[in-house]
């Protein structure tokens, strides 16, 4: 989606039939996806059956003229389909060629299939996410298959760059396990460097204090007070200015040894008032503070809706108006941009193959008679 936002041709293959799976992935509007309609925009969908050999040299004279490939099957399933990293680059050298798995393309693990709750539990996500008494939790939106995804956009772009200086393309792996353990950041070096398993906090970040969300009395407030400037300016919004030279919260170390005192404080201050009057107070001190919002209140917010344009307006070809959430990278010169809606099942493949691969009108019809494409 990001590289289609930007400005990517993309060609989404699909199988013939239902296409995509998530194509029936709520929520809908009316019949239609919007979970679909949200990540396939700026796409066009072209539908071959790659189980027949006609609709495999059709996907080769695409891969011909293509800069990137992106496949998400099980390790193998590309190789066994005649379409793996070594077919496609007797076809087109330069093609970049990435593939996200659950495991990746090799290893012990490598055939286990993988969603996006596997890749938090292998990762190590779930076993520092949710409160000391809770079971392990999964995040709240699907993390590994997002950040997946963006390491493998990461790669895409980093392949490109090298090829214009190569000429040579490039095969990437990108595994949901791995790009968790890469985004667990000091969790994992706690381990390496003290031996010691880190467990669930909450909210709380084990080396700052206070950093955790408080209860208000019309919602909640998330603080995070790092440094000792900022310690003090707290203390003095908060009407506690002793707490400065407390022995108990003077360094940082101070008050991560003592947080659960320290939090009955701040929590005691922030339950008597209403969540804007305490990020006005705090924001105006320059301490770190925030609202934690509802996703209706970010569609509504004038910063993140409006200012930021994160909640855009689509026009789909069968609903009609859509709202969808765009891309986050703002650009000084260029801007990413929703210029066609989720593509229909199959919308496009008569357009590329007649266009782009310059078939003709009685082989197209040959190809479809044969069931290859649809």
């Amino acid at each position: 989606m990001l590289l289609a936002d930007m400005g990517a041709d993309v060609i989404k293959v699909e199988e013939p039939g239902k296409g995509d799976d998530s194509r029936g992935y709520p929520p809908f509007l009316r019949g239609t996806s919007a979970y679909f309609a949200n990540l396939n925009r700026n796409k066009k969908s072209v539908v071959l059956d790659l189980k027949k050999r006609e609709a495999r040299e059709i996907f080769l004279r695409l891969v011909a003229k293509s800069d990137v490939l992106l496949e998400n099957f099980k390790p193998g399933t590309m190789e066994r389909l005649g379409l793996g990293y070594d077919d496609v680059n007797q076809v087109n050298p330069g093609i970049v060629y990435a593939s996200i798995s659950g495991f990746g393309q090799y290893g012990p693990y490598k055939d286990r299939p993988g969603y996006d709750i596997i890749g938090q539990a292998m990762g190590g996500l779930m076993s520092v996410s949710g409160w000391p008494d809770s079971p392990p939790t999964r995040t709240g939106t699907a993390m590994a298959d997002i950040v997946a995804g963006l390491n493998a956009c990461v790669g895409i772009l980093a392949s490109l760059r090298g090829r214009d200086r190569t000429g040579r393309g490039e095969r990437i792996d990108v595994s949901l396990v791995d790009s968790m353990v890469s985004a667990m950041e000091t969790v994992i070096q706690i381990y390496l460097v003290e031996g010691r398993v880190p467990q669930r906090v909450g909210n709380r970040y084990e080396f700052i204090a206070p950093y955790n969300s408080f209860p208000a009395e019309d919602g909640w407030v998330v603080i995070g007070v790092g440094g000792q400037e900022v310690w003090k300016r707290f203390c003095r919004v908060i009407g506690q200015d002793a707490l400065i030279d407390d022995p108990a919260f003077v360094t940082n170390k101070d008050r991560v040894e003592n947080v659960l005192q320290l939090e009955a404080v701040v929590s005691e201050w922030t339950s008597q008032r209403k969540v804007a009057d305490i990020v006005a107070s705090l924001m105006e001190a320059s301490v770190p503070c925030s609202p934690i919002l509802g996703v209706d209140q970010i569609c509504e917010d004038p910063h993140i809706a409006k200012a930021r344009e994160m909640i855009v307006e689509m026009d789909h070809p069968r609903e009609g108006k859509m709202k969808v959430v765009s891309c986050p990278i703002k650009f000084t010169r260029m801007k990413p941009s929703i210029r066609s809606t989720a593509p229909l099942h199959g919308e496009h493949t008569e357009q590329v193959l007649r266009e782009l691969l310059e078939v003709p009108a009685e082989e197209y019809l040959r190809l479809k008679e044969l069931g290859a494409v649809g």
